[in-house]
């Protein structure tokens, strides 16, 4: 079976699984485990912050940002299809008492003039607009990636109103082997940054939150309060510090592959897709006839595992775990299960 479902399914490489058989541990609660101090400390360094702080998966980075950054009743600006919004189970006003305010954007991407049309004024009738919230790349836009001059330009009039910025980075990683901008480099425009380990950089666990030392300070005990502490947990650490040094070069491999298959699907009877979005490992496409729950069972059937986006949209991830004859591979699976 060839899985393209995401690049959460990729499995530790054997030389990661030796770096997390001989990880030094400690207990990282008291704050003495050497390999969770590593990776907290090389992950503040290359994204240009103070401190960071090592956490079970990114749904937690990202909801311990919000509480960090907010207060209960406040409200929170993010684009309509924002994975904090979108895929986080609810947990802004579950965890945070916090308003989403949604701003519409193309494949994830929005201006600094849709987010100033969106602010309120200090009114005892408003809540309180405190963040701003981009993904990068963006998940539900195929893996797009933001400019920087958009970037640059929110976080002009972020600071003009005095709001907080944080990035949803999960597939930083990505966007910066594409570009060959420094991750630090986006990052500089944001308060707080999450980043994952365990997507394109093939750790098994853990994401990582990083900002100014006050911020992660107070962002500790938020991780507490949501049960993000672990104990021994250098042995997990250590594969996410292993994939920090040994997987990011990697990266564009996943996004040759994701060409190639946008390339071949494209050639397909019947599906729709613009290979110009194709920008890093995430792959969007229809078919002009069938709805993406029978496209998927049709797919799982020939041997390829593919997901549904939406009613009529599938989305298919390169990885680690996938190979260039895999991807070829599945293009003529695919192509023959359509055709049948």
């Amino acid at each position: 079976m060839i899985d393209l479902r995401s690049d959460t399914i990729t499995r530790p490489t054997p030389e990661m699984r030796r770096a997390m058989y001989e990880a030094e541990v400690g207990d990282a609660v008291f704050g003495d485990d050497p390999t969770v101090n590593a990776l907290e400390a090389r992950t503040a360094e290359l994204l240009g912050k103070e401190a960071a702080a090592y956490m079970p998966s990114g749904t937690m980075t990202n909801q311990v940002a919000l509480r960090t950054h907010t207060e209960p009743g406040d409200e929170v600006i993010i684009e309509e299809q924002g994975h904090v919004y979108y895929y986080e189970g609810g947990a802004p006003a579950a965890l945070s008492g916090v308003m989403c305010r949604l701003v519409k954007g193309e494949r994830g991407i929005f201006t600094a003039d849709a987010v100033s049309a969106l602010l309120r004024l200090e009114d005892i009738h408003f809540p309180r607009t405190r963040l701003i919230c981009l993904e990068n790349t963006h998940n539900r836009g195929g893996g797009s990636i933001w400019p920087m001059e958009l970037i640059g330009e929110i976080a002009a009039l972020a600071e003009e109103r005095h709001l907080s910025m944080h990035l949803d980075g999960a597939r930083l990683w990505n966007a910066s082997a594409a570009t060959g901008i420094p991750e630090r480099d986006y990052a500089r425009h944001f308060d707080s940054v999450s980043v994952c380990f365990s997507k394109g950089l093939g750790a098994p666990v853990g994401s990582a939150l990083a900002g100014s030392a006050d911020f992660i300070r107070r962002a500790r005990r938020f991780m507490k309060q949501f049960g993000g502490y672990m104990r021994q947990a250098g042995i997990i650490a250590a594969g996410a510090l292993y994939a920090l040094e040994h997987h990011r070069e990697r990266l564009p491999e996943d996004h040759a592959n994701a060409r190639l298959l946008a390339e071949g699907l494209v050639g397909i009877p019947g599906i729709e897709l613009d290979t110009g979005t194709v920008q890093t490992n995430i792959v969007l496409f229809r078919h002009r006839k069938m709805n993406s729950v029978d496209l998927m069972l049709r797919a799982h059937e020939a041997g390829v595992f593919i997901l549904p986006a939406g009613r009529d949209t599938m989305r298919a991830v390169t990885s680690l775990a996938v190979r260039r004859e895999d991807v070829l591979k599945a293009i003529d699976l695919i192509g023959a299960a359509l055709k049948a």
